[in-house]
């Protein structure tokens, strides 16, 4: 996740800028970059590695100009160098950029035929590349940022100064937040309200496709279809704690919708979107030798292993053992020579993981950690670590978090079946394309909102809900069951739909809101036979599946929510947000405390 910040104002923006950049380095730390506007001409200066690379350079070679972006970086593509740190530019633009651009590659091809030279591998530049080209046609910056808009697929925000406009800066967000800042004669934009509360506490959020024109006077705001639209600036308060939802009335509800950042930003670290390759980290094992791998973790994270395993086991071919950390430790499980595992963990302090992983490494098993905080003790312990980009959580219960761990543990299992051979060249590339569309589908998921939060109301009702799906969609089913355990307090189970005639459909009747997670594929008729077997007996079926699921279950479910039609891969990750969201909105109704739910702790550093 990247951190961006603008400022149209009256004293020098570099330090300003500077100043914002610091607030902002939770979001990435790779590299960092300036741009200001210098007697009309952007002029940039950029460092490799942490933010006081940057300061030391500024120290050195100061920049001038009152308008000017700024960019802290956690690389996704292209190298954390110098050359690939933002702002990307050319002599009549300069741009920062937080997310992905999915179709760079095509617009890449476009530009680079009409003669565009590029600099780099980011999909940052085919956006400055592209509008320096409308630029170049005589078009206006506002009409040619509006027409670049429109050209770009995917989950960004953007930045962007131009030459000969020294008072002018230009922002737009799509499914990756963006605030403007209102000053006296000065005006501000970033990637949060952290970042300008040094500078304003009157603040105002882009909605989905908005974006904004900004300078000295104030901002004009438009939505995607060009249409002038008005937003409501807040005063918000000082600490970074208070300001850090923005509009959303809780972190989890912010949260959620940050998915599909969070996905482009975990899932470009891993994919290259030119070759269609994996590109995985070093890791501490070959995976084509290990005869055995475990994966452990606790809560949410386990259930994002258990996705893991069917997909390691399919793609790889590679036995796997999946295992709650609090239970792998004292089961004391005969581990394998030359075997290897996997831990699982948001915060990398739990004490159950960190108690699994002396375990494993005293049984002679490689660890690779996956984890979020790069300099926790699991990370640091382990003997290799890969990262996710999900930025700070503040919700208490996983969301973001847990579908990053889902896009690693999708690249890990392509990874690995490249590395035995199970998977082809061809293989690789059907995947990793699936899975490049996946922050755009997530955004899609997203746009549900108001059916999900009708069918909360439904559930809100119950006492008891069950949560049914099958293969790689039973770990969904279960953590569909416990975000609604976790945040509204309603009893919830979640069940593989093949076992709910042995057992589990003594608990069928008319109180009970069965939400079935049910794409179409492979499993989808047996699925559908199992839901036909509850509602025979009462039961209040409300399904999740695709356009084609859409009309075979409509004829005996209560409620069909149609979600984008995905392969098996990303299948998974969609409904997972769709079962969380339902979960929000059904604690919003019973009116518990969302972000911090009773007896609850975000991470558990005691067993």
């Amino acid at each position: 996740m990247c951190g961006i910040v603008g400022v149209v104002g009256k004293a020098d923006a570099a330090p300003l800028l500077l100043e914002a950049l610091r607030r902002l380095e939770y979001r990435g730390y790779d590299s960092a970059g300036i741009a200001t506007l210098v007697d009309g001409h952007v002029e940039r200066r950029r460092a490799e590695g942490k933010l006081g690379n940057l300061a030391a350079v500024l120290e050195r070679e100061p920049l001038s100009g009152t308008t000017g972006i700024g960019h802290t970086r956690w690389a996704t593509h292209g190298a954390p160098t110098e050359r690939n740190a933002h702002p990307h530019g050319t002599r009549r633009v300069s741009v920062v950029h937080n997310g992905i651009i999915e179709n760079h590659a095509e617009l890449r091809a476009e530009l680079e035929a009409k003669g565009a030279v590029f600099e780099t591998e980011t999909d940052t530049e085919t956006f400055v590349r592209l509008l320096d080209d409308l630029l170049a046609q005589g078009l206006a910056p506002q009409a040619a940022f509006s027409a670049a808009l429109k050209r770009v697929h995917g989950a960004f925000a953007l930045a962007a100064v131009f030459t000969g406009h020294p008072k002018l800066l230009m922002a737009a967000r799509q499914g990756a937040p963006l605030a403007v800042g209102f000053g006296e004669g000065e005006m501000f934009v970033g990637s949060d309200a952290l970042a300008l509360a040094p500078l304003t506490r009157r603040i105002a959020y882009l909605d989905e496709g908005d974006w904004a024109v900004l300078d000295t006077d104030g901002a004009a705001f438009f939505d995607a279809r060009d249409r002038s639209v008005e937003r409501q600036v807040v005063v918000t308060a000082v600490s970074g704690a208070a300001v850090g939802k923005g509009n959303y009335r809780h972190f989890m509800e912010k949260e959620l919708h940050e998915h599909p950042a969070v996905l482009g930003d975990t899932l470009r670290q891993y994919l290259d979107p030119k070759t269609l390759e994996v590109r995985l980290p070093r890791l501490p094992f070959d995976p084509a030798r290990i005869p055995r791998l475990t994966i452990s973790a606790c809560g949410s994270a386990f259930l994002a292993g258990a996705v893991g395993r069917y997909w390691i086991e399919q793609l790889a071919r590679l036995p796997v053992d999946a295992d709650v950390a609090s239970e792998l430790r004292y089961r004391n499980p005969p581990l394998v020579e030359g075997g290897a595992a996997i831990l699982i963990s948001q915060s990398g302090e739990t004490a159950d993981n960190m108690a699994a992983l002396k375990l494993l490494r005293q049984g002679g098993q490689k660890v690779l950690s996956v984890v979020n905080v790069p300099e926790s003790s699991m990370a640091r312990e382990s003997d290799g670590a890969v990262l996710t980009v999900a930025g700070p959580e503040i919700g208490v219960a996983s969301t973001k978090a847990f579908t990053a761990q889902l896009a690693v543990m999708a690249c890990l299992a392509i990874g690995f079946g490249r590395s035995r051979r199970e998977l082809s060249t061809i293989d690789e590339g059907r995947l990793t394309q699936a899975l490049l569309e996946v922050p755009g589908n997530a955004a899609l998921v997203l746009e549900k909102d108001a059916q999900i939060r009708e069918l909360a109301a439904e559930v809100a009702k119950a006492r008891d809900v069950l949560f049914l799906g099958r293969g790689s969609l039973y770990p969904i089913a279960l953590e569909g069951a416990l975000k609604l355990k976790e945040i509204s307090y309603i009893h919830a189970e979640g069940y593989a739909a093949g076992e709910m005639k042995h057992g589990p459909i003594a608990l069928i009747d008319n109180l009970v809101p069965v939400i079935a997670l049910c794409p179409t594929g492979p499993l989808f008729e047996k699925t559908a036979s199992n839901l036909q077997e509850a509602a025979a007996r009462g039961g209040r079926i409300m399904a999740f599946t695709d356009a084609d699921g859409v009309g075979p279950l409509s004829r005996f479910a209560e409620r069909v929510i149609e979600l984008p039609k995905v392969g098996d891969l990303s299948a998974p990750i969609l409904h997972a947000i769709a079962v969380q969201l339902l979960a929000y909105h059904v604690a919003v109704l019973k009116g518990t405390d969302v972000d911090q739910p009773r007896n609850l702790a975000k991470s558990v550093t005691v067993e």
